[in-house]
């Protein structure tokens, strides 16, 4: 399926060092991007399906680099079921695992460890709710485990690890495991700040600093966060992943955001939601944080969005997260929401106001285009010129 949109007012690409994408179009081929920005009309027209954006704003799906699923899309920590499809009309259309452990009566043997990892991993490749990707089948590290299990995890697929819900003696003993973890070619996450309601480690910027994984999950606490002094070292002592989550410390993330600025360290900052858990399901997480971390520091939506996109696709090497061609086709078509002061979707969210999401591709297929279901209404609304495809992609219930 080929996809053109035209009339798009603005192009954020995702990467915040350059935060524009001159031009007004897009055009997706067989779920990827073929051009962005400057194209020829008649690329346009030549496709199967033509969107007039109505000067709304595009930029790439937003990544959740922190989700607690399970199996399915339920999450049993709230008995919610279809919150990823519900988090699709916030406009989240990837997520990574933060764990399956919320998983019923979770096995902490090694093997049910290992089990549990590539079970997950094989699932959500066979599975996309609503059309979200869901990265699943990240690895719990327990002290059961041993080096060569991390390689072997690796070649069923596994590529992801976690630390901080495993039975060790104190956070110093994951030093090992996250090394064998990383050695093996995983991505290292961790729990970062005091003990969660699973009864994790309190982990600090000593214990960061001596782990040395990839990313610090909800560095800005989960929801409890580490000392204030331990914000400063982890950003100048390391080069780990600095990723604040809607559900920790809005203090401290904005902390975290003016100190990485400062430190040019913004690269590392990601941001994501750290939900469902006690903090409830947030089908507008990733946009509420965006929205606060712009409206709070000095800092423009551009680059929040960047960290929620483009940022989080080069920390775990995704191939989407940026409005480029030949990367996946994740795109999001957004506006001021109507009855608010700005008229520009990056005007409102630097005003404090969520976007209004009007459309959402994931992987180059359509999955909505008209009201978001969880969003407020916008100013503008795109609609379909032109279609060979016997869909709309708009259902009444989108308006409920």
């Amino acid at each position: 399926m080929r996809i053109g949109i035209f009339n798009i007012a603005t192009i954020v690409s995702g990467d915040w060092r350059e935060p524009f994408v001159g031009g007004d179009s897009v055009v997706i081929d067989d779920g990827r991007f073929a051009a962005v920005g400057q194209v020829k009309r008649e690329e346009v027209e030549s496709c199967d399906l033509i969107v007039d954006a109505d000067g709304t704003t595009a930029c790439p799906g937003l990544i959740d680099s922190h989700v607690h699923n399970s199996f399915g899309d339920y999450t049993p920590k709230q008995q919610a079921v279809g919150f990823l499809q519900s988090y699709l009309h916030g406009g989240t259309t990837s997520c990574i695992s933060a764990s399956e452990v919320h998983v019923a009566g979770r096995p902490k043997d090694r093997a049910g460890v290992k089990a549990l990892a590539i079970a997950a991993h094989k699932c959500f490749e066979n599975y996309r709710p609503g059309g979200v990707r869901v990265h699943g089948g990240s690895v719990i590290l327990e002290p059961t485990l041993q080096p060569e299990d991390f390689v072997e995890l690796r070649g069923h697929g596994v590529w992801l690890a976690k630390a901080g819900f495993g039975a060790v003696k104190t956070p110093y003993d994951y030093v090992p495991l996250v090394r064998a973890a990383r050695d093996a070619g995983l991505i290292v996450n961790v729990h970062t700040g005091g003990a969660s309601i699973s009864l994790a480690n309190s982990i600090n910027g000593d214990h960061l600093l001596a782990m040395r994984p990839h990313v610090s999950f909800h560095v800005n606490g989960g929801p409890i966060a580490m000392p204030d002094e331990d914000f400063e070292r982890v950003v100048k002592e390391s080069d780990i992943a600095l990723q604040i989550c809607q559900a920790g410390n809005i203090r401290t993330a904005v902390m975290c955001v003016n100190l990485a600025v400062a430190n040019n360290a913004f690269d590392r900052l990601l941001i994501a939601t750290d939900t469902p858990t006690g903090t409830g399901m947030m089908p507008l997480g990733m946009i509420k944080s965006i929205t606060e971390m712009a409206t709070l520091t000095d800092y423009p939506a551009e680059w929040m969005i960047a960290a929620a996109t483009g940022n989080a696709a080069r920390v775990y090497g995704l191939d989407s997260g940026f409005l480029k061609s030949g990367k996946i086709a994740d795109l999001l078509l957004v506006d001021a929401p109507m009855g608010g002061s700005q008229k520009t979707c990056l005007e409102a969210i630097k005003h404090g106001d969520v976007w209004s999401l009007v459309a959402a591709f994931t992987e180059g297929i359509p999955r909505f285009i008209g009201r978001s279901r969880n969003t407020p209404p916008p100013i503008r609304a795109p609609k379909v010129v032109k279609s060979r495809i016997p869909e709309t992609f708009t259902t009444s219930q989108q308006f409920s």
